[in-house]
């Protein structure tokens, strides 16, 4: 069977839903596909900046948000040894909601895909995308249910990759190289931590960094980053543990003020992990064959900054706006092009601050020669970690968006 679109978003992340979203409610029609089934875990750690609340009230979901999500982040820290260093965290001003939060991803992105179909879209779920034909203007995607033998040839002039940046490229291929140096992400929730509500503490260890946030209903989220020869190094001494458990262990061994605040936690669930992490700028415009990609398939920062979930919505509100503009009835190859184009130079003047202050901080954080400098500069000046957090985009609001109204129906 064949189904026809203005827009195929690949992916239902919050860089997916947000595009599905936007245009959505400029009146175009989308299809929407998730290889998963929701709510699932997923490996983050669940911030969502301040800057990012004026979107949320765009997308029409900013009183849920509002509602569930956990406490205001008042305050940011650093973990470093044995020592915790707290300071104000950035603020964005003249807004009614200067302070970041968070939410788990099971909930929020759920939240989102539900706003997606409230609009009218086509959401395709549990279903993969197989293979990609066509160019801009003309894309033929082939999916295939996750749970049953079917298929389906979707059509659309604009496809929109919103898949991750680990994930299987369907368009393409990857080259796979293995460096002791790359990065594996693992995050697990705990209860009844001793986590003061609204602080954002950052941990810096030898051979990785991690950070912990109070999310809904209380619930404490440990996320971090751990480099491949550590993590072997850990498994080997504790045979054992998975390796979520060994990075844990790791950690409590390595920063005394965590060891405190789990002190009476419960881990609920296994840990989660993904891996490598592929930081930097990908190509959010595809000359090649037209493809757009928004999200971590766009550009990744270091995620000792906590800011992926902010940019994966402000890429998509980046594209959605210019595909807005070019208007739905008229966007052929050449509109695409300028389009792709525009949007490729705008994502990477917006993004390209907070992509390399994270790769300096996380170089950083994971040089033990390094702690004692960095403990004893930020000891006596800690209001260097609220200086360090606005140049990281927690106080910014996307280009554009902060006096924008909804995108309206044509």
């Amino acid at each position: 069977m064949l189904g026809s679109y203005d827009a195929i978003v690949v992916g239902a992340g919050p860089a997916g839903s947000t595009a599905t979203i936007l245009l959505a409610t400029a009146g175009w029609s989308v299809a929407l596909i998730e290889r998963q089934a929701f709510p699932r875990r997923k490996v983050c750690g669940a911030c969502i900046g301040a800057g990012n609340i004026p979107l949320l009230d765009t997308l029409g979901i900013a009183e849920e948000f509002a509602r569930v999500a956990g406490p205001e982040l008042r305050e940011v820290a650093l973990y470093c040894d044995d020592r915790a260093i707290q300071a104000p965290f950035p603020a964005v001003r003249n807004t009614a909601h200067p302070w970041g939060r968070a939410l788990g991803r099971e909930t929020f992105d759920l939240l989102l895909l539900e706003r997606a179909k409230e609009l009218g879209a086509t959401v395709w779920q549990p279903w993969s995308l197989r293979r990609i034909h066509g160019r801009a203007g003309a894309f033929a995607c082939q999916i295939e249910a996750r749970s049953e033998p079917e298929s389906r040839l979707l059509r659309a002039p604009v496809v929109i990759m919103a898949n991750g940046s680990w994930e299987r490229d369907p368009a393409g291929t990857r080259p796979v190289v293995k460096r002791a140096s790359d990065l594996f992400a693992f995050k697990a929730t705990f209860n009844h931590s001793c986590l003061q509500p609204g602080v954002l503490p950052v941990i810096s260890f030898a051979g990785g960094y991690g950070g912990l946030v109070i999310a809904e209903n209380g619930v404490l989220i440990l996320a971090g980053c751990i480099r491949r020869d550590v993590l072997k190094a850990c498994r080997a001494l504790a045979p054992g543990l998975t390796a979520g458990e060994a990075f844990e262990g790791y950690l409590r061994r390595n920063a005394g003020p965590l060891r405190d605040v789990l002190g009476g936690a419960r881990r609920e669930g296994p840990w989660l992990g993904i891996g490598p992490i592929q930081t930097g700028f990908r190509t959010p415009w595809r000359g090649s064959d037209g493809l757009l990609t928004i999200g971590n398939a766009a550009a990744e920062a270091h995620p000792i900054i906590g800011e992926g979930i902010s940019m994966a919505m402000q890429s998509a509100w980046l594209l959605c706006t210019r595909l807005i503009d070019a208007g739905r009835a008229s966007v052929s190859a050449n509109a695409l092009r300028r389009v792709g184009i525009n949007y490729a130079s705008q994502l990477k003047r917006t993004f390209a601050p907070r992509v390399h202050l994270a790769a300096t901080l996380a170089h950083l954080a994971m040089k033990p020669s390094l702690a004692p400098l960095v403990r004893r500069l930020i000891g006596h000046a800690p209001r260097l970690l609220t200086t360090l957090a606005r140049g990281a985009g927690k106080a910014r609001v996307a280009p554009g968006l902060r006096d924008a109204p909804p995108p309206c129906r044509h």
